[in-house]
Order: C-alpha cells, then sequence, then structure tokens
C-alpha cells in the first residue's frame, strides 16, 4: 500500500512526524499501513484552508464544477482495481464484490451528479421572488469504514458540485481509499483548499471538525452514538447537520411469498460485506407455519458462503474489519443463546482454519422474540434473526418494532399487496421482491437511523441554502 504517513491541506501533501495509528489486514490482522494520529492543531488549519477557499468556489461556474467531476472519474475508472483491493484487504469484503460495489458504486455515484447537474435548476421564478439555492459553506465530512470510499463520495461529490469546500476526516480503520481519493483530486483542475483531509481520532481531530465555528456543516455516517453527540454538538451554533446512522432492518416475508427466493434474497442482503452494511436485512419475519421450514432454508443458504481470504476468488465471506467488531459480533452470539434463541447455524468463534485475522461464522437464530435485545440492537456482523408472527398486522408492527428505520424489504406472490405493506414500513427504502438498488433515489433513514437523504438531487440539496430575491 502506499504511504499512509501524510496530511493533504490546501492542495498540499504534508509529511507527518507525530503520533500514527495501525491500519490492519482483516483477514491477518497484521499492520499494512500506518496513518497520522493528528488532532486540534492540523484540523485548524484544514477547515481555515477551506473556510478561505469558499468565496472562490462558491462563485465557480457549472462548467469548471462539471469539469473537476470528470477528471474524478477518469481517475477513479483508472485506479478502479487498486481501489478494490486496498478494501477487499482493510474491509475484509471478497475482492470480485469489492471490485463492482467498494470501486464501482464511487464511479456510479459520480456519473450520476455529471447528469444531474446540467438538469439542476440553481435558481427558479416563483410569482414575484427569485429563488436562489446557495452553498452551504464549509463542511465537515466523518465517515465510516464498511465502504470507506463510497460513504465519502457520496458526500463530498454533491458538496462540490454544490459549491462548497470539504474537510474530510475518513475513517482510521480502512482509510486507504481515502489517501487514493486525495490524490486523483490532487491531479484535478480543483482549486487549492476546496478539499482537505485529515486523518485522526473522533475525539481530536473529529471533535474539531464538528465544533469548528468556521464549519458550516457537518455530513456523517456511522453510528447512531456518535450521530447523537454531533447532533448535540451542532445545536450549539445552529450547524447544519447530516446523519446516516445504523439499522436494524426487517424483510418481511408474507404467506404467498416464493419462501426459497425470499429467504435466499435476505441471506445474501444479510450477509454482505460479512454482514457490515448499515441497510443489513438482519430480521427475517416469517408467517409462524413456515418459520421451521424457513430456518432451515436459511441454514442451507449459509452454508454455501464459502468464509476465507477476500482476496481468493471462492471466497464469498470475508473477515470483519477489526478485532473489536469481531469481539462484538461473538458477544452478541452467545447474547442471543443466553436469550433462549435457536441456534441455527453458525456459533461464536471462527470458521475452522480462519482462527487468525478477524473472521466470525454466519450465524442463523430462530425462535427470536421481537423485544430481545438481538431482535432490537445492530450487530454489524454475519447475524442473521429469524422471527415468527402470526398474522399481517404483526408483522407490520413487529417491523416497525424497533428505533431504527433505514431499510426493509417485503416479499410476496402479489406485487400490488407487497407495496401496500412496504408503504406501511416506517423506514427511508423498502426493497419489494427482490427490487434492485438504485442510485438516483434518495437514501436515508427514519428515527434513529438518521436526518436527510444521499443520492440524486436530495443528496445535492443537503449541501444548499435556499435564498429569495423579492422582485
Amino acid at each position: 500500500m502506499n504511504d499512509l504517513s501524510k496530511l493533504y491541506i490546501n492542495g498540499q501533501w504534508e509529511d507527518w512526524t507525530g503520533d500514527t495509528l495501525d491500519v490492519h489486514e482483516a483477514a491477518t490482522g497484521e499492520v499494512m499501513a500506518k496513518v497520522p494520529a493528528a488532532g486540534r492543531d492540523e484540523m485548524e488549519r484544514a477547515i481555515a484552508a477551506a473556510h478561505a477557499a469558499f468565496d472562490s468556489w462558491s462563485e465557480s461556474t457549472l462548467e469548471q464544477r462539471t469539469k473537476v467531476l470528470e477528471q474524478l472519474l477518469d481517475g477513479l475508472k483508472a485506479r478502479a482495481d487498486e481501489i478494490a483491493e486496498t478494501v477487499s484487504r482493510e474491509v475484509g469484503m471478497p475482492l470480485k464484490l469489492a471490485g463492482q460495489i467498494q470501486a464501482g458504486m464511487p464511479i456510479l455515484t459520480t456519473q450520476s451528479y455529471l447528469k444531474l447537474l446540467p438538469e439542476f435548476a440553481f435558481s427558479e421564478r416563483v410569482g414575484n421572488s427569485e429563488v436562489q439555492y446557495a452553498p452551504v459553506g464549509v463542511v465537515g465530512c466523518i465517515t465510516p469504514w464498511n465502504y470507506p470510499l463510497h460513504q465519502v463520495m457520496l458526500k463530498i461529490v454533491p458538496a462540490i458540485a454544490a459549491g462548497c469546500t470539504v474537510v474530510l476526516k475518513p475513517s482510521e480503520i480502512a482509510p486507504g481509499t481515502a489517501f487514493i481519493l486525495a490524490d486523483i483530486l490532487d491531479q484535478t483542475d480543483l482549486p487549492k483548499g476546496v478539499f482537505n483531509m485529515v486523518c485522526g481520532l473522533g475525539q481530536t481531530a473529529g471533535d474539531t471538525l464538528i465544533k469548528h465555528p468556521q464549519v458550516n456543516m457537518v455530513s456523517f455516517t456511522g453510528s447512531t452514538r456518535t450521530g447523537h453527540l454531533i447532533a448535540h454538538a451542532a445545536a450549539d451554533d445552529f450547524k447544519r447537520y447530516a446523519l446516516e446512522m445504523g439499522g436494524k432492518s426487517a424483510s418481511v416475508i408474507l404467506p404467498d411469498a416464493d419462501l426459497k427466493a425470499a429467504v435466499k434474497g435476505t441471506v445474501n442482503n444479510c450477509l454482505l460485506n460479512s454482514g457490515q452494511t448499515c441497510t443489513a436485512l438482519t430480521r427475517m419475519l416469517v408467517p409462524a407455519s413456515q418459520h421451521d421450514e424457513a430456518c432451515e432454508l436459511a441454514a442451507e443458504a449459509v452454508a454455501k458462503m464459502t468464509p476465507g481470504n477476500p482476496l481468493e476468488e471462492t471466497t464469498r465471506l470475508g473477515p470483519l474489519a477489526s478485532a473489536q467488531q469481531r469481539d462484538k459480533v461473538f458477544d452478541y452470539i452467545r447474547l442471543g443463546q443466553e436469550e433462549g434463541a435457536t441456534l441455527v447455524a453458525g456459533g461464536a468463534g471462527a470458521p475452522d482454519g480462519l482462527e487468525q485475522g478477524y473472521f466470525a461464522k454466519a450465524t442463523v437464530f430462530g425462535n427470536v422474540k421481537p423485544d430481545s435485545r438481538l431482535a432490537q440492537e445492530e450487530i454489524f456482523g454475519p447475524v442473521l434473526c429469524v422471527i415468527p408472527y402470526a398474522d399481517e398486522a404483526e408483522a407490520i408492527r413487529i417491523a416497525n418494532g424497533t428505533a431504527y428505520g433505514l431499510s426493509g424489504a417485503v416479499w410476496s406472490g402479489d406485487a400490488d399487496k407487497a407495496k401496500k405493506i412496504a408503504g406501511k414500513l416506517r423506514t427511508g427504502q423498502v426493497f419489494v421482491n427482490g427490487g434492485a438498488f438504485n442510485p438516483q433515489a434518495p437514501f436515508g433513514g427514519f428515527g434513529h437511523s438518521g436526518v436527510g437523504r444521499e443520492f440524486g438531487k436530495w443528496g445535492l440539496e443537503e449541501f444548499l441554502e435556499v435564498r429569495s430575491l423579492q422582485l
């Protein structure tokens, strides 16, 4: 991996000689790189650079912004293989999937905004008023480790397109692709100071970014606990914020559904990225009469998820991203057994022969109680809860019976019925009979899953303030 012991501030790479943080390879646990443990001073310089660059960039033309995004797109395509391998090693996603998703989604996101920008009305006439959409200002972006580049791109592409300047604090667990991104942007026509990147811990670098008076907005993806802290901190100076947080999404399988297809689709979604996905369908709701059959089908499906080194072609289930995350998953599996759920497949501990690194078994629990901690709390690992229900009304109550509301699914032989049930779920998106993810549709959550939306025009509007001229 390239040298990551640098900061990117005001269009310049800066050497770092202070304390560093280790980056571990998920499959082996070995240190693969070191990143700066930068703090308040470095973050303040990055914020100052973004603040100084804002006046000019906010008045840049659509053509200037489009040209930068086109150059960014070219760089992402040229380094797609490098991006996929970096994420595969840091996070554990199998390399083939990492190429499609971890490298592919940033390309799709950039392409979608290049298509949207010429169509977006940055001003419109309403009666005797001209309504203008102005960039919000300096944006602090704080991103997670599970989809490290994808989550960054969902922030910086619309922010830059809106005319904002950016300071990024990437995850120290999986920072490699943020450095690749900074290198790509460094070779574009983006003016100095518009994009800055500082690695460091949340309690130092992150805290400075959140609370600094020259930061006009914070865009965050990560845990609900951290999002709660950001919302409180932002309130002190009425800072704008967008929060994309946790989930405990339900896959509601109705009695007339193709049970085999619905279980397979749910399991595949739940285990994507070893369950390290905020939208993972981790609660599978099935009619009580079909519970045992659904558990058998789920066990058969997870048995086909071959675990192993994510760089090997035969691997379908890679490791978790860190020892801390692995241990958390093991603790939840033990908790599920203590709570009386039926262990159908998997269990605490690494798969045979994979004790090195951060591996966990794909695990299925049956007869899970809807109000148990196993069914209520986000595990962020390869653990599926099968929950029986008596009737349609109970299924909806269970699906809506958590603090979260990020994603969900409904399966039925009747498409109209599936849409009707989907419309009753208190969640930001619902997959109906396995419908494909749409990067042009809004993404975000209800309740403890978030505030604001990403993707499409909704993602662009998050970085814009509204001003009206009375004429």
